[in-house]
């Protein structure tokens, strides 16, 4: 926080007026950037179009754009004063193998600049109302953690706090996001005649296949909480020849980085084993590794309170809340953070192919205008009262502490 001066002239709930006005008046424009972002989905690192087309609408409505911020397909738009409350709203756009926007990348691409240019047009509405806005785009959520780099390179040094929301099938103020570890498995065996010579083979595809039993068995001591999944990735080149290498790729989660660990040591053990019983070389490596979210509980409350207001009904048991991961649960331990879902219209479930169908549905569009809205107006909630962030970092220091 830079200073902590005076609210603006104007009412709090004017202000909320005018950022959803300037959002419907761009309505038009945020649906053809979210159509042709889900109509050409790019992969993690690999998306140049929805970059191009993002920076290009911000730029149409008066943002400063860094073009490419400390990575390719990044970008920083800003607006408003140096020295007011740093607010960050970030995008996401990246696509997944073969079932393209499944979840819904598009519309939270959507919703970052949607709210970024209501919280812009309300800032120059007031005289009085200090704040600073950058609009982040953020690469490579689905694989590679792009905001885990923009992290390293200080991209979040300076920002006071980070929202965005995401697309599910339910309206939640607080999801479940996990903290999350990749681990690749490679087996090394020897190969030989599969007819002919077998007992002088050692066969790697034994060992993983061991271990993803071994995987299947571990379920039963496993917390309901906690998640282990995996694919096979290679299983050897012919059915004639004893596989002599084998992989696998698995994801590890827990609602913490304590139970993580806990949960990776055991899964650590099986790897092991297999690799041991059948005889082959194990090699272990982790990879991309997420943080739990945090949800700052204040802004929590503050966007809870502005959606309600703009007709979102949470359901009354809100431990039915979304698993998954996220590279903004990294981001929540560096500034106070809040990551809501909301819901499109749609039962389907994200990563399917019916989501992907329901992310480009006008119903879809008009659900992510509000989330949006809502994101602006709690922006707004904090920079009328400036004294308020101080409780939103203390709150956050203290859920850091005990994550």
């Amino acid at each position: 926080m830079r200073t902590a001066q005076p609210t603006s002239t104007m009412s709090t709930e004017s202000l909320k007026k005018i950022a959803y006005d300037a959002i419907d008046r761009a309505a038009a424009d945020l649906l053809r950037v979210s159509d042709t972002i889900w109509r050409k989905p790019e992969l993690a690192f690999e998306e140049h179009e929805a970059h191009a087309l993002l920076t290009c609408l911000l730029k149409q409505y008066g943002f400063c754009v860094d073009e490419q911020y400390t990575l390719a397909t990044a970008f920083r738009a800003t607006a408003g004063q140096k020295e007011g409350i740093h607010v960050a709203i970030l995008c996401e756009y990246d696509a997944l193998p073969e079932i393209g926007h499944a979840c819904g990348h598009n519309l939270i691409a959507e919703a970052g600049a949607a709210a970024g240019i209501g919280l812009k047009a309300a800032l120059e509405a007031s005289e009085t109302l200090l704040g600073h806005l950058s609009v982040l785009g953020t690469p490579a959520e689905e694989a590679g953690g792009g905001k885990l780099s923009m992290i390293k390179s200080g991209c979040f040094s300076d920002v006071d706090f980070a929202m965005m929301v995401h697309p599910c099938p339910v309206d939640l103020p607080v999801g479940a996001f996990n903290a999350i570890d990749e681990i690749k498995v490679t087996y090394t065996g020897k190969a030989s005649h599969a007819a002919a010579f077998p007992w002088e083979g050692v066969n790697a595809l034994d060992a993983a296949v061991s271990a993803y039993n071994g995987i299947s068995m571990l379920r039963q001591q496993m917390k309901p909480s906690w998640r282990v999944h995996g694919i096979f990735t290679n299983g050897g080149a012919k059915p004639n020849i004893i596989p002599e290498k084998a992989e696998l790729e698995y994801y590890v989660r827990a609602p913490t980085a304590r139970e993580l660990a806990a949960l990776k040591e055991k899964t650590m053990a099986v790897f092991r084993g297999a690799g041991q019983a059948a005889g082959c070389k194990v090699d272990i490596e982790s990879g991309t590794c997420y943080s739990n979210l945090i949800s700052n509980t204040d802004l929590i409350q503050l966007y809870t309170e502005n959606a309600k207001k703009l007709g979102i009904q949470f359901p009354d048991n809100l431990d039915s809340a979304v698993g998954g991961s996220t590279d903004m649960g990294n981001v929540s331990y560096v500034v106070p953070s809040i990551h809501p879902n909301y819901s499109i219209g749609s039962k389907a479930i994200n990563h399917t192919r019916d989501f992907t169908a329901a992310s480009n549905t006008n119903h879809a569009h008009e659900r992510t205008l509000i989330a949006a809205k809502a994101l602006a107006a709690t922006a707004i909630d904090v920079l009328v009262n400036p004294l308020s962030l101080h409780k939103i970092k203390e709150t956050f220091k203290q859920q850091v502490k005990d994550s």
